[in-house]
């Protein structure tokens, strides 16, 4: 009984390796018979079982690689996005710088000190009844004064230059501010323009 199912096993094989050795030598062909001849069926049980679990491997290996190439297109689609992101951004860059840069307003002074020597202010109203005093500190380019008869005067800027705060006066009145007009002080107090004029004028 033995005997019979080793040659069953073997014919089988023969069977299976048919089309295998149709494609070798007769001398291939004929070597393998020996071999075939040769093989226990435990052997052969233990081929099949090894090459059912190859077969699994390699099952396995194709979905991970599968899998990989699925996440490849993934970054390859994220990159492609970002790369066309980094376009429209250059784009809109190139097309910032090559507007004309927005007109700028003139300085209002900075951090000149009207205490000293002869300074030019832009004054923006006087009112007899409305009281500002309290946004004076809002910064050191807003000042008021109050005069003997108690009117309040508010003016914006602090110039060296009288021409500055000529163009700053222009800036104003275009804004709206119809009421701007230069004033001039010296060391801290108000003196009239035409007499600062002329002793710059002089010097």
């Amino acid at each position: 009984m033995k005997r019979f199912a080793a040659l069953f096993l073997i014919i089988f094989c023969v069977a299976l390796t048919f089309e295998a050795t149709a494609q070798m030598s007769k001398k291939e062909a004929k070597e393998w018979k020996k071999r075939i001849k040769a093989l226990k069926p435990e052997q052969y049980k233990t081929l099949l079982d090894e090459n059912k679990s190859l077969k699994g491997q390699m099952s396995s290996l194709k979905q991970q690689v599968s899998g990989v190439d699925d996440r490849i297109a993934d970054k390859d689609d994220q990159i492609s996005q970002l790369q066309s992101q980094v376009a429209s951004l250059r784009d809109q860059l190139a097309e910032e710088k090559a507007k004309p840069a927005a007109p700028a307003g003139p300085a209002i002074g900075g951090n000149i000190n009207d205490q000293e020597g002869i300074v030019f202010k832009v004054q923006i109203g006087a009112f007899k009844n409305k009281d500002l005093s309290k946004y004076l500190d809002a910064g050191d380019n807003f000042s008021g004064e109050v005069d003997e008869n108690g009117l309040k005067r508010y003016s914006l800027g602090v110039f060296r230059d009288y021409w500055e705060a000529d163009t700053f006066k222009k800036y104003l009145r275009e804004m709206g501010v119809k009421d701007a007009w230069i004033v001039s002080f010296k060391d801290g107090s108000r003196v009239p323009i035409k007499e600062v004029l002329e002793n710059v004028s002089k010097s």
